[in-house]
């Protein structure tokens, strides 16, 4: 089974291209695509760029072109729910496009001819990635890895699973985000690619995992936190959660 991996920026897969053996190398349009062995499992990994066209574009050619067959988007994401912290993780039980409105021809946030707005992420690899993350977080890495973690008010991380709203835009306004958690109470996190990965799975019948760590709370903070997370803190994340996650299937 060849295994599709995802981010929408190269410092989140750039320690799994590293650790990727006998890899070999693809351009497609203006992506490169990794393929080889990853913790002995056959995957393709690249980095799609931000946005939803830029995700779905990616996703689509890891299935089409590269053969994948399930398909792991992991990345940073911004709190959408006040109990949110940075360093948390969410795994995605479903995916939404907040910035879709058809209407009136269709009802707002459903996508045209598909009649759904929301898109579930597969049981059992969801499943998988909440024990990915409980181990990875059990381990302890992040105290000890991180330099000053305190910096990135990270204590314990928690892990959270629900709705994870995908948008063109970086969110960094608490109306903004007011006005999401009025229309869906239940959002946990706000992103630009979720969605429309999750819409090329659903379209092809393939399996999805979703896994956003939070790196700011999309307010006026976000512009300063978001990039310092990146740089310091998402590589210990992507390696020790995708191990455990590989490891299961």
């Amino acid at each position: 089974m060849r295994i599709g991996i995802m981010g929408a920026m190269n410092e989140e897969v750039a320690p799994l291209i590293s650790d990727i053996k006998n890899r070999t190398q693809e351009d497609i349009g203006v992506r490169t695509y990794h393929s080889g062995l990853l913790y002995d499992k056959d995957v393709v990994v690249t980095a799609s760029g931000w946005g939803k066209t830029a995700s779905a574009s990616a996703a689509t050619t890891l299935l089409v072109h590269c053969g994948a067959e399930i398909i792991i988007l992991f990345g940073v994401a911004g709190a959408a729910s006040g109990e949110l912290n940075i360093g948390d993780v969410i795994v995605a039980k479903d995916l939404i496009h907040h910035d879709l409105d058809p209407s009136p021809i269709f009802p707002k946030y459903q996508v045209p001819l598909l009649g759904m707005s929301r898109f579930e992420t597969d049981t059992r690899l969801r499943n998988y990635a909440i024990s990915a993350v409980k181990k990875f977080i059990s381990s302890g890495i992040i105290e000890h890895s991180i330099d000053n973690p305190a910096r990135f008010h990270i204590t314990k991380p928690a892990i959270y699973q629900g709705l994870i709203a995908s948008g063109d835009q970086f969110i960094s306004s608490t109306d903004v985000l007011s006005q999401l958690r009025n229309v869906f109470p239940d959002i946990k996190c706000v992103e630009m690619e979720g969605a429309s990965v999750a819409q090329v799975c659903y379209e092809h019948k393939i399996p999805l995992a979703v896994v956003k760590v939070i790196s700011d709370k999309a307010d006026k903070s976000a512009k300063t936190d978001f990039p310092l997370f990146l740089s310091k803190v998402i590589s210990h994340y992507s390696r020790g959660i995708i191990q455990n996650f590989l490891d299961q299937l």
